[in-house]
């Protein structure tokens, strides 16, 4: 696999955040909510997320498998780290780098569910264009993209490029050619409501 385009370049990703940021302000009132961020995908988008809320945040974390060291999600959820907080009578939202097929996301919605908190809503970053997943549930959502395997901003591809500052597309290597840099492009397109 060798890195591609740039699919959402770093001013995008900021103006992204701040949009999604003022949504849950908006909706919060000021209440409190709790933020559960999804390792270890969510973490540069949740860190910068809570950063931008002027509603009284806590945060905690879970943390799922579904992808191994693949580019397609293997439809086997397993929680691999649960919450330490109490999640009961509380407004969460569960922080997501991206929805793919949905079954992680489902996944956890039934876990948090059986603990009785107030609400469960969801922020995610991306959610890609595939069939089959319209109906998921992403009340709060940056951009919608076409069904790439991207990686950067806490996206990775086992485990390598989580720091990118941007998000790119993974592309397959082929042999005998070079490497290409990734390039700045405007092509996800941004609106909550799409997700």
């Amino acid at each position: 696999m060798k890195l591609g385009r740039t699919l959402i370049d770093t001013d995008a990703l900021a103006e992204g955040v701040g949009r999604l940021a003022r949504e849950i302000d908006a909706h919060q009132g000021g209440r409190p909510a709790l933020l559960v961020g999804i390792l270890k995908g969510s973490i540069f988008f949740l860190c910068d997320l809570a950063k931008r809320l002027e509603s009284p945040v806590m945060l905690d974390f879970l943390q799922v498998s579904s992808y191994g060291s693949g580019t397609r999600s293997s439809g086997n959820v397993r929680l691999l780290r649960d919450l330490s907080t109490d999640v009961a009578g509380q407004e969460v939202i569960i922080v997501e780098d991206i929805v793919d097929t949905g079954k992680t996301l489902g996944k956890i919605i039934e876990i948090l569910g059986t603990r009785k908190p107030r609400s469960v809503r969801i922020c995610a970053l991306l959610k890609k264009r595939i069939p089959g997943n319209e109906g998921i549930p992403v009340d709060y959502l940056g951009f919608t993209i076409d069904d790439h395997f991207v990686v950067g901003y806490g996206l990775d591809h086992a485990e390598s490029y989580r720091n990118l500052p941007y998000i790119a597309i993974l592309e397959p290597e082929v042999e005998g050619e070079e490497s290409a840099e990734a390039r700045p492009a405007a092509e996800a397109s941004a609106g909550a409501a799409k997700r």
